[in-house]
């Protein structure tokens, strides 16, 4: 039997367990790297900026050995590099080396007597250089000889930066707020947070509810690489737009930067990124931007942002009678309840609903599932809930109402009938269950209906079986 018709039969068979079962994947930035192609990397290290941010990125190991060689003009030998480190770290020392070769910051090349060594990448080594010691030209300069007459506190970018982002979350759970670019709208669509309704309007979808699960940092980091893979779609240069967004990563959180220097297509991811509230700039042609907090604590779990989302999050008090009572004066937190809730009462700074039927059904079908439902809810518990948890009674239910969904499953398929003998009935369910292509059977009747998929294989399988006699 040939490699590619068990491929395709392990296929069918895992293809209803994942059905339904995707899970939000956030690329750390060392992952988002490695699947750049090699030119575009080559690119990115042609700006200090960018080598220090990859730099950051490297284990410990790595970073201390990139140092260590940094000032060498020679490959080190592979044995004197692992000399190094202890034996019983040699498994970080592999990971550091898989690491910084992926990234092609290491690379081998030959030292005397045939042997290999290890050498830095010489773009990336020049530009780390002056990245760590100073010097060289950057695309966004602060203005420390102009002040700016209008200048901003880090209060009002950190106000202006949560409310352009809130305005982008309010968008995907459907709460009356004002409108979104649609360049944002297209990320959304494109990283399918968000899909066409039957009447084209964009609606939430499941993956997109596990994305407003995420703390702030992690949500726009994972939404700027979303953003990413529409740039050249949109005229602009990957590498160019990447290592801007590096630079201004680096930025110090109040200074204003100056903008004359930057050609027209960064001018254009510069109002991009504004729209999204990663920087603040009062018009379009003042001449100088604030990145704000969103950019330079981007992917960071840890962060103040993350912090200032975490202090607030517990907010719900969930009832055993299935009442649910938001205590928060949010837009936002009271329409994420919603997505799966029936609101009875609004007040100043509370919001009372029930979880009925027909409101957790409503979140199913948009694809939202029981188990997000129910980790939603327990992780918005308020403090006092803390100690005696969800109601066991309403985790219950939220499963019973996704089930009912479930009852019954449309399956394409081919039905075998007329099988002369039990052992034929056999041998055909056999090698159907084998492939993983058997959806039902019926002993009684010898009835065998097998998948779409599937159908080519048994029919091929059959006919070079032996036919048992009837009698």
């Amino acid at each position: 039997m040939s490699k590619e018709p068990s491929t395709s039969k392990e296929k069918r068979k895992n293809s209803r367990k994942d059905e339904g079962s995707k899970i939000l994947k956030v690329f750390t930035l060392y992952e988002y790297l490695t699947k750049l192609p090699e030119a575009v990397q080559d690119r990115l290290y042609t700006h200090p900026p960018t080598c220090l941010t990859v730099f950051r990125v490297l284990p410990d190991i790595a970073q201390q050995f990139t140092l260590r060689i940094l000032f060498i003009e020679q490959p080190v030998p592979q044995s004197v590099l692992s000399s190094w480190v202890p034996v019983n770290y040699s498994s970080e020392l592999d990971e550091s080396i898989e690491v910084a070769t992926n990234l092609h910051i290491w690379k081998l090349a030959s030292v005397t007597g045939g042997l290999k060594g290890w050498i830095l990448n010489s773009t990336f080594k020049k530009k780390l250089k002056v990245a760590l010691m100073g010097g060289g030209r950057s695309t966004v300069s602060n203005s420390d000889a102009i002040a700016d007459p209008k200048a901003r506190d880090i209060d009002f970018l950190d106000a202006y930066a949560y409310e352009r982002w809130e305005c982008i979350l309010h968008y995907m759970v459907g709460s009356k707020h004002e409108g979104i670019s649609s360049d944002a709208v297209r990320v959304l669509l494109n990283a399918g947070l968000m899909v066409r309704d039957t009447d084209d309007s964009p609606v939430i979808t499941s993956t997109g509810f596990q994305f407003l699960l995420l703390d702030m940092a992690t949500q726009v980091w994972y939404f700027m690489l979303r953003y990413m893979e529409t740039v050249e779609s949109r005229g602009l240069d990957l590498a160019s737009c990447l290592t801007f967004l590096f630079q201004i990563h680096l930025g110090t959180l109040g200074w204003d930067y100056i903008t004359d220097e930057m050609s027209e297509n960064l001018q254009a991811f510069l109002q991009h990124l504004r729209e999204f509230g990663l920087v603040y700039q009062r018009k379009r042609k003042a001449g100088r931007f604030y990145p704000t907090r969103l950019v330079i604590e981007m992917g960071q779990g840890n962060s103040r942002t993350s912090e200032r989302m975490k202090n607030k999050e517990r907010y719900i008090i969930v009832e055993t009678n299935f009442r649910i009572y938001a205590l928060t004066d949010s837009d936002l937190k009271v329409a994420l309840v919603a997505l799966f809730t029936h609101m009875l009462y609004r007040f100043p700074n509370m919001a009372a609903g029930i979880l009925t039927r027909d409101s957790v059904r409503t979140a199913l079908r948009s694809g939202i599932t029981a188990a997000q439902i129910v980790k939603f809810l327990t992780v918005h518990t308020h403090p006092q809930m803390q100690e005696g948890g969800m109601p066991q009674t309403v985790i219950d239910q939220i499963y019973l109402w996704e089930n009912e969904r479930n009852r019954l499953r449309f399956t394409d398929g081919v039905l075998y009938s007329n099988i002369n003998t039990p052992n034929d009935y056999e041998t055909i369910k056999n090698y159907a269950a084998e492939i993983g292509a058997l959806v039902w059977s019926d002993e009684k009747r010898r009835n065998i209906v097998v998948s779409t998929d599937g159908h080519d294989d048994v029919r091929k399988f059959w006919k070079k079986q032996p036919k048992s006699d009837l009698f």
